[in-house]
């Protein structure tokens, strides 16, 4: 594991090849973003029209064991949502959330903030909101919830958040990378679809035993929320 005094020696590197790849004349504009999902798969269908928000996910999944199968079940996740919309467009927008998974993997002593700043990953990251679970507003068991009601354009708006139900799900072909998804609303105003994207890690061990601590496993994600 890397010690925060020399991971800033070595993101050195990371920085200068992502700002070297971004496009001076951005304007982060995200009217001609379009979604691309894998091809031979019906899991996941990509809207046609523009996203309202892209942004790079950086937290742990959640897990604690079933003692009665003796596997991980997820009990939640938590999560920064930083603003990717300035990468659209960019060599640097698709290898962003693995380069950032890649510094929140290895490192100890070291905040998923420092993690986006100290990359380069955006000049001056913005944070768009958090991502947790709640209890299901429609139904039994835990729902994912994006929280974008204190942070960034939409703080102070009480509606500004997003829960949701998965309605499709694609397998990574890297058994450690969490599943690419696909979520439909079903309470709040901040999208009526989100996609979870580009996955890095967040899968747990495959078996536990009784009396196994709850585990929280470090991912990184690309989110889009429409």
């Amino acid at each position: 594991m890397l010690t925060f005094g020399i991971l800033a020696l070595v993101i050195l590197g990371y920085a200068d090849a992502l700002l070297a790849e971004r496009h001076p004349s951005t304007s982060c504009d995200l009217s001609g973003a379009r979604l691309q999902v894998p091809a031979d798969q019906t899991q996941l269908i990509a809207p046609t029209y523009a996203p309202s928000f892209i942004g790079i996910g950086v937290g742990t999944q959640n897990y604690t064991c079933n003692a009665t199968t003796s596997t991980y079940a997820l009990v939640g996740a938590v999560g920064e949502i930083f603003d990717s919309s300035c990468l659209y467009g960019t060599p640097a927008f698709e290898s962003a959330p693995t380069l950032a998974y890649d510094v929140w993997s290895a490192t100890t002593g070291i905040t998923i903030q420092e993690v986006i700043i100290t990359l380069g990953l955006m000049p001056d990251p913005a944070v768009l909101g958090q991502h947790y679970y709640v209890p299901n507003p429609v139904g039994s068991g835990l729902s994912p919830k994006w929280d974008f009601t204190s942070s960034g354009v939409t703080a102070g708006n009480p509606n500004a958040y997003v829960i949701g139900v998965k309605t499709g799900n694609l397998p990574s072909s890297n058994s450690s990378d969490i599943d690419e998804l696909m979520v439909k609303a079903v309470e709040g105003e901040l999208a009526s679809e989100v996609f979870r994207m580009e996955t890095n890690g967040g899968q747990p061990p495959t078996h536990c035993a009784a009396g196994y601590s709850n585990i929280a496993i470090k991912y990184t994600a690309q989110y889009w929320f429409f």
